[in-house]
């Protein structure tokens, strides 16, 4: 993720280590980017970190709601993993469609 989106890495690197959340804030930077959402919204840059799920993540999973400067993101994370990273209505975010 670091070299795909070197900015919003390192800010959601510091907001992560804002909420207390240290191992996910030291795996961000190595975490691929592995496709994008499908919705058709200008307002979405979400992505996948992990392969889409069938249905709901289940039992284990959690959402971490950030607080950036500008828009909203919110991260699905499942047994300490981050899965995706929704990013709504921050269009300096440009995820690579080739993911």
């Amino acid at each position: 993720m670091a070299e795909l989106l070197p900015e919003l890495c390192e800010e959601l690197c510091r907001l992560l280590r804002d909420e207390g959340e240290y191992g996910l804030a030291a795996f961000l930077p190595s975490m691929p980017v592995v496709g994008t959402c499908a919705c058709d919204g200008d307002h979405c840059q979400s992505f996948y970190t992990a392969s889409r799920p069938v249905g709901r993540y289940g039992l284990g999973h959690r959402n971490i709601a950030l607080s950036p400067e500008s828009g909203m993101v919110i991260l699905d994370v499942v047994h300490g993993a981050i899965m995706f990273v929704e990013v709504l209505d921050r269009p300096g975010v440009k995820v690579p469609s080739a993911c």
